[in-house]
């Protein structure tokens, strides 16, 4: 008896459990993701259990742990780009990304952690000089600018001109590190010949350390003037330069009673139109021809000769010498 009161104790426990599960999850799966966020950290800072179990959770998943690496240099491989980032933690994939028609790389790539943990000490330094540029890392689930997505990258970003050949990243970093923490930089180079395009851009940390780079006098490096400058109001004037060599071909209005070009050439679509359609053919109109000029008489120049004797005719008769072209013959008068 004592047997069966304490099985339906145990049953009417573990339905008890069931509903109140099932009850949680009524009341929690309405609740907005910021609110789900606070009240867990909530509960893992107090119970440790739970801090334990959101962290296998989140550790298992690879959004915590793939970064995106970019502004690697074009003959950075895969291999030093691991090993620029093993000494945060063991890696489970790392790979630069190349172009799938020339083969040369995209300038970007990705590193994998084995751990969370791994990937948040990466994190706390972004920055890596690898293969003599300055790369910058965030997570990948954060998109192509990452920690860059702020509303004062705009002040934060300058465009450094005519730079030196001989300016290397690393000098281009060494010089402007003076006026504050950069969080990303490099000389642009050619992606063929991998030499400076003469031109590189800094990003900084903070817009205090932009300001100050702007306004300083002295911007002689390599032992030229550089031109120094936000990169949007660079970006803006090239576009503004390039807009009148642009130029858009139109369909020319064609005169009625004509065919349309581009009927007469097989394969060939003139802009401004759309095939199939049907063009209505018209016979060219007829015009009468205009007068044709006579031609000019030419004239030729009078020639004089000497004077004829008048001699009779062997017949008898009565001639009078009649000259034409200038030669006599005779006619006779009956």
């Amino acid at each position: 008896m004592e047997d069966m009161k304490k099985r339906k104790l145990g049953e009417a426990s573990t339905d008890g459990e069931t509903s109140s599960e099932e009850e949680m999850r009524l009341l929690l799966d309405p609740l907005p993701k910021p609110q789900l966020v606070h009240l867990l950290s909530k509960l893992g800072s107090q119970y440790p259990s739970i801090a334990e179990e959101i962290r296998s959770i989140a550790s298992a998943d690879p959004v915590h742990r793939k970064l995106f690496v970019r502004g690697l240099a074009w003959n950075t491989t895969s291999e030093t780009l691991c090993a620029a980032f093993l000494m945060h933690g063991e890696i489970e994939e790392g790979a630069v990304i190349y172009d799938k028609a020339t083969g040369k790389s995209r300038g970007y790539g990705f590193i994998t952690y084995k751990n969370m943990e791994s990937a948040q000490s990466a994190l706390r330094a972004p920055s890596k000089m690898i293969d003599g540029r300055l790369a910058v890392c965030n997570l990948a689930c954060e998109g192509l600018n990452g920690a860059s997505t702020t509303q004062d990258l705009a002040q934060r970003k300058l465009y450094i001109g005519g730079l030196s050949p001989d300016i290397t990243s690393e000098k281009l970093l060494e010089f402007f590190g003076k006026y504050g923490d950069i969080e990303e930089g490099s000389v642009a180079y050619d992606k063929d010949t991998n030499e400076s395009r003469g031109f590189g851009f800094v990003t900084y940390k903070t817009v205090d350390s932009a300001k100050r780079a702007i306004d300083d006098p002295n911007k002689m490096l390599g032992g030229r003037n550089i031109i120094v400058k936000l990169a949007d109001s660079h970006k803006g004037k090239s576009q503004q330069t390039q807009l009148p060599t642009a130029v858009v071909p139109m369909a020319l209005p064609m005169a009625a009673g004509y065919q349309q070009p581009g009927n007469a050439h097989a394969g060939t679509v003139p802009v401004g139109y759309s095939y199939p359609q049907t063009v209505a053919s018209y016979p060219p109109p007829s015009f009468p021809s205009p007068p044709t000029a006579p031609a000019p008489y030419q004239t030729q120049p009078q020639i004089h000769y000497a004077p004829v004797n008048l001699k009779k005719d062997p017949l008898g008769l009565p001639s009078t010498p009649v000259g034409i072209g200038g030669y006599p013959y005779y006619i006779s008068k009956q």
